[in-house]
Order: structure tokens, then sequence, then C-alpha cells
């Protein structure tokens, strides 16, 4: 199975289980405006212009209005039966670039939107899977970084992203640093350098 594949069937179950009002990691946004969010995206793409485009919000807002009034079990089916056939992600490369991530961290933003979340159970797989994500994205994740920045398991491995004046090395397991990433603040990191340095770094943007 793929990232994607996994996280998608993960992400429904979390829905299941924490009904539409839970709060989420994204700010403003509770279980239902994620969800919608997620819909829209892959079943409107046209629609979806405004999720990275402010100039088009309101037809992404319109969009995501659509389903006011759609039942929240409906909802999750249709996110699970995944994309409809004309879909682009559909095709599974496409998906699997474009979703792995995006349900990996949508599923914690899930997870992490109340207090007393703890990280899932280790899963040397999914570690592994999350790992060479990063090989592939850190690079634009952490293109604004402003000084050397290395990220780094606590058991050893490493990968360099940025060189530069200064270096900060980030420390955690794969699914805390793609969290970090991101841009999320609920990841369990670890942040090595000069005072200087790690001060620099903290007020650097991440993400998409």
């Amino acid at each position: 199975m793929s990232l994607a594949t996994d996280e998608r069937a993960a992400i429904c179950a979390e829905f299941e289980r924490s009904g539409p009002d839970r709060p989420t990691l994204c700010e403003g946004w509770n279980a239902r405006d994620l969800l919608t969010h997620l819909l829209v995206r892959e079943r409107q793409p046209w629609n979806a212009a405004g999720i990275v485009v402010p100039a088009l919000s309101s037809v992404t807002d319109r969009a995501m209005a659509s389903y006011a009034d759609e039942a929240w079990p409906n909802m999750i089916d249709d996110l699970r039966k995944g994309p409809p056939a004309w879909s682009p992600f559909r095709v599974g490369k496409v998906d699997e670039i474009a979703n792995g991530a995006e349900f990996f961290v949508h599923h914690e933003d899930l997870r992490r939107g109340e207090p007393g979340w703890e990280p899932r159970p280790a899963d040397p797989e999914l570690d592994g899977q999350l790992w060479t994500l990063l090989a592939a994205q850190a690079k634009l994740l952490f293109r604004r970084s402003p000084v050397g920045l290395v990220l780094r398991r606590p058991e050893g491995a490493q990968q360099v992203v940025a060189t530069g004046y200064g270096l900060v090395t980030v420390v955690g397991e794969p699914a805390e640093l793609v969290l970090h990433a991101f841009g999320r603040d609920a990841a369990r990191v670890e942040l090595e350098g000069l005072p200087a340095d790690v001060e620099t770094y903290r007020a650097a943007p991440r993400g998409m």
C-alpha cells in the first residue's frame, strides 16, 4: 500500500471517531471544515484554486459552502471512495505525490487538535515512507530557511537540507519532522545550534 492510500483510510477512520465538531490544528477549522477542504480539493479541483491563490478564495469558499447540508457520514464515504474517475488524483502516481503528505499532515491536524494528544505508536514502514517523503520535498518546504539546515532522526540518520551561514539541526522522528516541515508547531522536535542561529531559524516561515 502507498502512503496516500494508507492515510486516506486512516483519516476517514479518525473522522468517524472525532465527529464533525472536533477542533483541528488548522486555525479556525473544525473537523467538518477540514473534511470539506479535502473533498473540494479532490472532487472540485477547478474550485480549489483559492487554497493557494488568495484572490480566488471566494470561489473556494462557495465550493466549501456547498457541503453545508451534506450528511457527515456521506462526506466521509466520499473521501474514502477516492476521487471520481475523471479526477487527476485518480492516477496512482499523481495520488501518491499529491496526497501522501496531504492526508498524513491533515490526519495529524485532526488527531492533535485537542490537548492530550500523543504521537502514533512507532511504525517502521510509515517512518520509512515519511523519511523518503522528506528526501523528496524538504528542500522545497525549507526553501526559506535563513541558515544551514540538517534533519536528523534520533538514531542518527540525517539529511542535509540547506547550506549557508549558521547551522541548525532539527532532531525528531520522521512523522514529527514532516509536521515541522509543514509549519505545524504541534510537533515534537528539538532544535540544535547556536542560540542566534536557532532564533533566526524560528522566525522564518516553513511549508508550502
